[in-house]
Order: structure tokens, then sequence, then C-alpha cells
């Protein structure tokens, strides 16, 4: 692995570690107050939101910055970090442990790299995803630092499928799956990544509950489908304050029409 990667590795795994200690003493303890999307948003959230800000500014001065808590708009630089500080933030408050600290690097508008903490369970993700770029990346998704790969299982009544809690509509006679509603999008998410689940679906995900998990999901063998637009590349200049991006999971690609007959419409 180059010097390049290795620090961009560094600096999300020290990082995303010393905002989780800090997080941890507020878990369960903090109250909520409610955005104009309906979203949860706490002092810990924008402490977080800022403390990445900086340290990113600090060791990437030239890079751009998306984040939920602060610039919603894509600035069109070459390279850009996109920041969830804490998501799950529901469940934060009420004191269910699976929350996060998400962020994803974009080169040209694309994630490349996914970086995604987990500090009430101890697991911490990350991959490297080229796409279409001619980058130098190294291969591979991981959680803590163990290669992780989807499932090659078929679905059945023993595997599960996850989702959001605006995608219940999905819950017909005859799914072939069993049903996990865990809160947490990129957790969601990365459980396909982890062979853990085999599928999941989050109806309106914004591009910070996107970027990091997008990159490890893919990296690790999975496949995904937007079910509307297409979130990447962002485009500069737009504000994406508003924009969600209906998304599918899965295992691998064989199972996009198993799971997409019971999708249409969420």
């Amino acid at each position: 692995m180059n010097e390049f990667w290795t620090t961009i590795i560094d600096f999300a795994q020290t990082t995303t570690a010393r905002i989780g200690k800090q997080l941890m003493q507020d878990f369960g303890r903090v109250q909520a107050n409610q955005k104009d999307d309906g979203t949860l948003v706490t002092q810990s959230d924008k402490w977080a939101d800022r403390e990445i800000r900086d340290a990113i500014a600090s060791l990437f001065p030239d890079y751009g910055i998306l984040s939920e808590e602060g610039n919603k708009v894509f600035p069109g630089t070459e390279w850009c970090w996109v920041i969830d500080p804490l998501d799950g933030t529901t469940n934060f408050t009420r004191g269910i442990p699976i929350w996060g600290i998400s962020l994803g690097l974009l080169y040209q508008g694309t994630p490349v790299f996914g970086y995604v903490y987990f500090p009430p369970i101890g697991e911490a993700f990350h991959g490297f995803w080229r796409g279409t770029s001619e980058l130098d990346l190294p291969n591979g998704a991981f959680r803590n630092y163990q290669p992780v790969r989807t499932s090659n299982d078929d679905p059945s009544h023993n595997h599960f499928f996850n989702l959001c809690s605006r995608s219940t509509s999905v819950i017909q006679k005859d799914f072939p799956c069993k049903i996990r509603m865990l809160g947490v999008a990129s957790y969601n998410f990365l459980t396909v990544a982890a062979g853990a689940t085999l599928g999941g679906i989050e109806a309106t995900p914004k591009i910070w509950d996107l970027a990091g998990a997008w990159v490890i999901v893919q990296a690790a063998g999975g496949r995904w489908v937007s079910l509307e637009s297409e979130p990447f590349p962002l485009k500069s200049g737009e504000d994406y304050t508003t924009r969600s991006f209906p998304t599918l999971v899965v295992s691998r690609q064989e199972l996009i029409p198993v799971f997409s007959q019971f999708v249409v419409g969420c």
C-alpha cells in the first residue's frame, strides 16, 4: 500500500476513534431536536461534525467537505470528504448500541474509499473501490482489518434482509427472507458486505448515509441498485440537503431480480 492510502486509513482510524470515545460518554444521555426533514440532531452530532471538519482542514486543506451537519453543496473539488458524524442519532439518543461515524472519500465526485466505525460494538469497516477511475488503489473490504465478503447463499427463511422504517411495504406474502430493522443506514448496508444479510433497502438515504458504505459493499462483492436516480458522481454546485437516493443492496448480482420485485414503489 502506498504512502497516500496509508495516510488516508490512519487519518480515518484515528479521527473516528477519537470522536467515538467522546460520543460514548454522551451515548444515551443527550436530548435531541427535530430538524426540518424530520430527522433528529443532538449537540453531539454537531460537535462531532465540527471536530471531523477541523481535522480534515488541518491535514487535507485542499480537499472539499460535504457534511450532514455542515456544508451540503458539493464544491466540485477533485477530492472531497463526505461526513456523517453520527449515523443512527435516534438509536444514539435512546441508548440502543448501533450507531456510527461514516467517512467517504470522493475522487471526481465518486467514492473510492470508505470508513465507518461503530463505537458501541467495536466494529470498524473500510474498503476501496476503483470504479471507472484510473487510480492505483488497494483492494478489498475489511472489518477490523480482516477481509470480508458478501454471502453466496440463496435466500431462505433462515437468512436475513434489512429494512428501514420507511420501506416496510416490501413485507409481503412470500418474501424470501426474515426481516430485520436496525435503524442505521450504513450498518444496514454493511451487514450485507460482511455476509450477515443477503440484502437491504433504504427508502430515503442521503449522500452522507451512502458515501462510506457504497465503497465497502462493492469492494466486498455486493451489488448496489439505485431505485431512482444514481447518487454518483456528485454534481458541482448542487445542494444535497433534501435529495434522497432510494437504494437496494444485495449480496450478488443474481439476487437483484429476486428482491427487486418486492421493492417497486418504495
